[in-house]
C-alpha cells in the first residue's frame, strides 16, 4: 500500500491497526555500461512495495537520491551531503511519527547510504531524549539492506559466484531486468570480470574503476534471475519488517 495512493482519512484507519511503515532508500548513480542510474532506488522501492503487499503495510515514498559523491565522475550520477541526507531521514521520520507511526523500517539499495542513515537515527534517537519527550511513545527505526538475507546470498552464489562484485552487481541489473524489461541492454565488457579494490573521491573511483564496475559481470543477468531475487529478497524482508512491527 502506498502512502502516496492513500487518503487522510484511510492513513488515520490504518493507524488504528499498526504504527509500523516502510521506507524505500536508494541513490541515483552509475551502474556500469549497461545497469540504470536509478538501480538502487529502483530495487528498494519494488521490494519495499512488495513487502508492503505481503506484510499489510504502508510503504512511503521513496528517497531516491543518496550519498554517491564517488559516482560523480560519472554523467547522471547525483548526490546528498552527508548532513543534508541526515536531515531528509530525520524529517520524514519526525513529520511522520507526528501522527503516531512508531515503528519505522527502511529497506535499502545503496551500500554508500549505510554509514549516514545509521548517523540520522542516532540525531532522532539523541534529539528524542534530550527533550525528555515521556508523553510520547518510543520510536524505533531500521535499516535493512534488500541483498543481506541469506536466501538471496545463497541465490547469488549460485547464480553469478565470484562475478557478482560490489557495484553494477548481475544481481541488482537483473532485478531492474525484471520489472522493466524494456531497458535490457548487454554488451561486451573489457575486462569481463571488473577489478576489485578501494577508492576516494570520485576521480579516484574512474581512475580506478573506468567502466563504473567492480569486482562484477553484469552480463550474467537475465529477467528471469531478476524474478527469482525479486521473491526471494520480498520472502526475507518480509519477514525482518513483520519481527520488527511487533516489537
Amino acid at each position: 500500500m502506498q502512502l502516496q495512493l492513500q487518503t487522510w482519512t484511510a492513513v488515520e484507519d490504518y493507524l488504528k491497526r499498526s504504527t509500523g511503515i516502510i521506507v524505500p532508500i536508494g541513490s541515483t548513480e552509475q551502474h556500469g555500461p549497461t545497469g540504470l542510474i536509478g538501480t538502487d532506488a529502483l530495487t528498494a522501492e519494488m521490494i519495499a512495495r512488495g513487502v508492503g503487499e505481503a506484510a499489510g503495510a504502508l510503504v512511503a515514498p521513496t528517497i531516491s537520491v543518496g550519498m554517491a559523491q564517488h559516482h560523480l565522475a560519472f554523467p547522471g550520477s547525483v548526490t546528498l551531503r552527508p548532513t543534508t541526507l541526515i536531515a531528509v531521514v530525520r524529517d520524514q521520520v519526525q513529520s511522520l511519527a507526528r501522527h503516531g507511526f512508531t515503528r519505522f523500517f527502511f529497506v535499502n539499495g545503496h551500500g554508500g547510504n549505510v554509514a549516514t542513515v545509521t548517523a540520522a537515527f542516532s540525531e532522532i534517537y539523541a534529539e528524542r531524549s534530550l527533550e525528555r519527550l515521556s508523553n510520547q511513545p518510543p520510536i524505533k527505526c531500521s535499516l535493512r539492506n534488500w541483498w543481506d538475507g541469506p536466501g538471496i546470498k545463497e541465490l547469488s552464489r549460485e547464480l553469478y559466484g565470484a562475478s557478482e562484485g560490489s557495484h553494477a552487481t548481475p544481481s541488482e541489473v537483473a532485478l531492474t531486468w525484471y520489472k522493466y524489461p524494456e531497458t535490457m541492454k548487454q554488451m561486451p565488457m573489457e575486462p569481463r570480470v571488473a577489478p576489485t579494490g578501494g577508492f576516494a573521491d570520485a576521480e579516484d573511483y574512474r581512475r580506478a574503476f573506468p567502466d563504473g564496475r567492480i569486482g562484477s559481470d553484469p552480463n550474467l543477468a537475465t529477467p528471469e534471475h531478476g524474478k527469482r531475487i525479486y521473491e526471494t529478497a520480498v520472502r526475507e524482508v518480509a519477514a525482518d519488517y513483520t519481527r520488527f512491527a511487533k516489537a
